[in-house]
């Protein structure tokens, strides 16, 4: 299983923030229905938003980056940059529950 860390450049305190949450809430349910993917959540902090997926294998993250969904999505996201995005893949290596 992977762990996919997206930093994506949007404030939010800012508007573009508001509407970056409305994205999000679109598109999380359709998201974490794509083959491969066990869930997706929404963090943030003063200046970035976090995006955090889990996944069977990058495999199945390539079809969603490559899937309608996803072309849908990103184009949106994109315009509220303020500065270029950044992403991990990880693999989990530490599978016992704490």
């Amino acid at each position: 299983m992977i762990q996919r860390i997206v930093k994506l450049a949007i404030k939010p305190s800012e508007s573009e923030g508001d509407v970056f949450r409305e994205i999000f809430a679109e598109s999380k349910n359709l998201i974490a229905k794509q083959p491969g993917c066990h869930g997706v959540h929404l963090l943030e902090s003063n200046k970035y938003f976090f995006t955090l997926s889990f996944w069977d294998s990058e495999a199945d993250l390539d079809v969603y980056r490559n899937s309608s969904l996803f072309k849908s999505v990103w184009p949106r996201t994109k315009e509220l940059f303020y500065d270029k995005p950044e992403a991990w893949t990880c693999q989990i290596v530490d599978k016992k529950e704490a």
